[in-house]
């Protein structure tokens, strides 16, 4: 695949993707997932915090919920900052729980062949090693999402 082809599909899943489950968010500013999560709410995402830690608190406009089942059905990507360790499992609930799921996207340095593999066998796509924060400007610039 050309670098050219996966921009293009990145630009398309940064395009089509409105409600976004962000696994590992922290209340702490100086955190990549509060930022991140801070970012693409500024964008016009709509970004839902998971972490059990968190669970009931508002953040970004959103209730942060305990886990990924607990994610409204039209979650249509979950944003994983875990360790790559533990993606599987995670990507075994998100298959399980959001029936509108279209992208499961690993930040910077997570890999995970298994989850993977399971994600696109059902016509899943998958992102490793990226992040939205850093595409997004890449490949759309710096105007938010339309409707």
């Amino acid at each position: 695949m050309t670098q050219t082809d996966i921009d293009t599909r990145l630009r398309n899943i940064l395009t089509s993707t409105r409600v976004i489950g962000l696994v590992g968010l922290s209340h702490k500013p100086k955190r990549a997932s509060y930022r991140v999560a801070r970012f693409l709410t500024e964008k016009g995402y709509r970004v839902i915090g998971v972490n059990p830690g968190l669970a009931g608190q508002e953040m970004f406009g959103e209730t942060v919920v305990a886990s990924i089942a607990d994610l409204p059905e039209e979650t249509d990507m979950i944003d994983l900052f875990r360790r790559s360790e533990a993606i599987e499992p995670l990507v075994d609930e998100a298959l399980a729980h959001l029936p509108n799921l279209r992208t499961v996207w690993m930040q910077l340095e997570i890999f995970n062949a298994p989850a993977r593999a399971k994600a696109e066998a059902r016509g899943i796509e998958v992102v490793e090693d990226r992040c939205p924060a850093i595409e997004y400007p890449r490949l759309i610039g710096a105007e938010a999402l339309a409707g």
